[in-house]
Order: structure tokens, then C-alpha cells, then sequence
């Protein structure tokens, strides 16, 4: 999806120059030849060999990341889609280097190192954003905006999964670098902290797990199935308090969806339900099986041979961060300018210490955290978080 939207971004004039980096350089002629035939000889006019490549071929380098940086200059940006346990070191590194940076969810796995992130971006003045898609989703939009009028929280619940194959394909970090909470968790929290800014702020989270088919499939590794992570909200408005439950797993069986999401929620003038997975349209095909599929998200389906994704919300989302480099780095605006707008750093910290609230909830046999503020205002973050007897 990434190398996609990037080459269409170039076609369209809105990036220059391309680079893509790993790790390992003995992969990189293989994955060459598959983003040719995945992507070069489907879309008309997509031509992956412009994207530069590091480390070398046939090079191993888990440093690499650095030496791209150095061969961009400042002002460029760097998107980073990496294992969670990495994204801290090069964020840091590109921030340092003036470039702006977009991260995937979670940003990183502590507020300590989201709070240092807030800080780099500000002494360096480049946007730090994290890559959350559903904010641009049309549908969950119109559902913050109709939130926003429905009086104080009350409660809110999600659920988001993936089929229990997808285990093969995380399993060299599955359970080691992450869990299944920051890497599905992160995308419903964010969106409900986004509803509540200014309205509500998270001050208590309790988590609870399920095993047994992780561990399994990956070979002893020990991590959990299913994690729900329990948050308590006091409100602004009223001092009345308001719970929100967040649940994500990763052994689901396979359905007519890659990933069910679905969440409800209740203000105490109204509520909203949504089913993301579901959108209405169907599609049942000889030897494929029967799908729910959501264009709004994604179309990878040619229109007469040329890619046609442009105004779904899973390229508006680097549309949009792309669009607001440019405007920084022209002066027309600054990288403050997109709080608010875009899910920079220093808004979507109360996230950040929801996930890790919840990890050492569970490392703590469910016992409660506090999450902790500097004073009551109401767009304040948390700066810090301590267990409850």
C-alpha cells in the first residue's frame, strides 16, 4: 500500500525522489522483482525501479535506516513502517536530521520516549504524525463530529481482530517486540482520545488478557491471544466519569473480512454505532471466497488499467501529512499550525500512555494505573502514570 501511494504521489508531481530501506540486502533483488510484478505490471504508469534502495545488495545492516537519512536532505520525509520496538531510534535519528517524520501506529511503545519525540520534533521544527488512517474513514469523521454534540462521555466499547494465520506472518516479532493491544488497540483509542479532545481525559486503566492459541502457534512465545484494555474518563463538563473498553485479538477465524472493527458509543444525550468492517457491498466470486470488501479504505482494483485509489482514506492519510510538508517547508505554515488537524506527536501522547498503561496493567496481574497531568486543563496530555493499590 505504501510503495503504491508514494509512486502515485511521484506521478502526481507531490514527491520527488523515493527511498525504501530494510535491514537486509540479500532480500532486496527478491523484493524488487515481486513490487515489479505486484505493482509495475498491473498499474499503468506505476514504475517501482525509481525507488532507491538501502543497505547495498547482499549487505545485512539494522542500521541502514541511518545512512538513508544522511542522503536526504532537510525538510524531506520519512515514513516509517517498522516493527514497534524500532520506531523510537529512527524517528530520532530522521528528526535529528531536520526531516519530518510519519510513524505508524503506535508512534512507540512509552510515553517516556513519546514525550522525547514531542520535544525533537519542537527543537528541530518538523511535523511528527502518526499514520491513523481512521480518522480520514467518512463515515468515522461524520460520527466525531455528531459525538462532539452528544453532552458528556458515558460509554464506549471496540472491537478489532485479525484471523489467527496472520500469526505466521508477524511471528519473527509477535509477542517479542509487541502485542496485540499496540498493534490494534492503538487505532480505536486514538480515535475515541480524538472524539474527547478537549471534553474528557483518560485517568485510570485496568487490562485483561486470553490465552492459549498464540503461544501455540508461535512456537512457545509467550503473549497473549486477546487483550482488553479498560479506561476510565472524567469529564470536563460535569466532573461525571465515563468508561471506555478496547478489545483487539489476533486469533480470529477466518471470515468474509481480513480484520472485523466495529465500536459503539453513548454520550448522555445520544449514541452512534459503527460497523467498519461492513459497509454494504459484497462480493462473491468462483475460487475466491465471499468477501466484504470496504473501498472507502482501499481499492486496489484497476480502472482501466490505471490505479484509482486516490480518495480513499487509506491514501488520503499520507496525502494529507505530504500536502502539509510541503506547506511547512514553503513557510505558508508551521508544524504547529497541524495540531489539531493531523495527529501530530504532541496531541495523541494520552494513547500512547493508554497502551502502555495497559501493557504494565497486564505485566501487574491486572492491577489499575493512574495516569498522571500536570495540572487540570483541559487539552492537557499525560506526563507520567503509577500504579494503584
Amino acid at each position: 500500500v505504501l510503495a503504491l501511494v508514494c509512486l502515485d504521489l511521484r506521478n502526481r508531481g507531490k514527491i520527488g525522489r523515493l527511498g525504501m530501506v530494510g535491514t537486509n540486502g540479500q532480500k532486496l533483488p527478491a523484493l524488487r522483482e515481486h513490487m515489479q510484478k505486484a505493482l509495475g505490471e498491473v498499474y499503468e504508469g506505476i514504475d517501482p525501479s525509481v525507488i532507491e534502495t538501502w543497505p547495498k545488495d547482499g549487505v545485512v545492516d539494522p542500521a541502514a535506516y541511518k545512512d538513508a537519512a544522511a542522503a536526504f536532505k532537510p525538510g524531506d520525509l520519512a515514513i516509517i513502517f517498522t516493527p514497534d520496538d524500532t520506531h523510537y531510534d529512527i524517528a530520532m535519528a530522521c528528526i535529528e536530521r531536520g526531516l519530518h517524520v510519519m510513524i505508524t501506529k503506535p508512534p512507540v511503545k512509552s510515553l517516556k520516549q513519546h514525550l522525547e519525540l514531542v520535544e525533537a520534533a519542537k527543537k528541530h521544527n518538523v511535523l511528527c504524525v502518526a499514520e491513523l488512517h481512521k480518522r480520514f474513514d467518512p463515515i468515522y469523521l461524520d460520527a466525531r463530529d455528531r459525538i462532539r454534540s452528544l453532552g458528556p462521555f458515558s460509554y464506549f466499547w471496540a472491537y478489532m481482530s485479525q484471523p489467527k494465520s496472520q500469526l505466521d506472518t508477524f511471528k519473527a516479532w509477535a509477542g517479542k517486540s509487541s502485542d496485540i493491544s499496540y498493534y490494534l488497540n492503538s487505532h480505536h483509542i486514538d480515535y475515541h482520545e480524538w472524539c474527547l479532545h478537549g471534553k474528557a481525559r483518560p485517568v485510570r486503566v485496568t487490562a485483561h488478557s486470553s490465552t492459549g492459541v498464540a503461544k501455540e502457534k508461535l512456537d512457545g512465545v509467550e503473549t497473549e491471544d486477546t487483550i482488553t484494555i479498560v479506561v476510565d474518563w472524567k469529564n470536563f463538563e460535569d466532573g461525571s466519569v465515563g468508561h471506555g473498553v478496547y478489545t483487539s485479538s489476533w486469533v480470529a477465524a477466518k471470515a468474509d473480512v481480513h480484520s472485523q472493527q466495529r465500536w459503539f458509543y453513548m454520550g448522555q444525550k445520544g449514541e452512534v454505532t459503527v460497523d467498519q468492517a461492513h459497509r454494504g457491498y459484497t462480493v462473491a466470486q468462483d475460487g475466491v471466497p465471499f468477501a466484504s470488501v470496504n473501498p472507502l479504505f482501499w481499492k486496489p482494483t484497476p480502472s482501466e488499467g490505471r490505479f484509482a485509489a486516490q480518495r480513499t482514506y487509506g491514501y488520503i492519510s499520507f496525502e494529507e501529512t505530504v500536502d502539509a510538508v510541503a506547506q511547512v517547508n514553503s513557510g505558508k505554515k508551521s508544524a504547529a499550525d497541524y495540531d489539531g488537524l493531523l495527529p501530530t506527536i504532541g496531541t495523541i501522547a494520552g494513547t500512547t500512555a493508554i497502551l502502555e498503561a495497559g501493557r504494565r496493567s497486564l505485566d501487574a496481574g491486572g492491577r489499575p494505573f493512574e495516569l498522571l497531568y500536570e495540572g487540570d486543563g483541559r487539552f492537557e496530555t499525560p506526563i507520567g502514570m503509577r500504579p494503584q493499590a
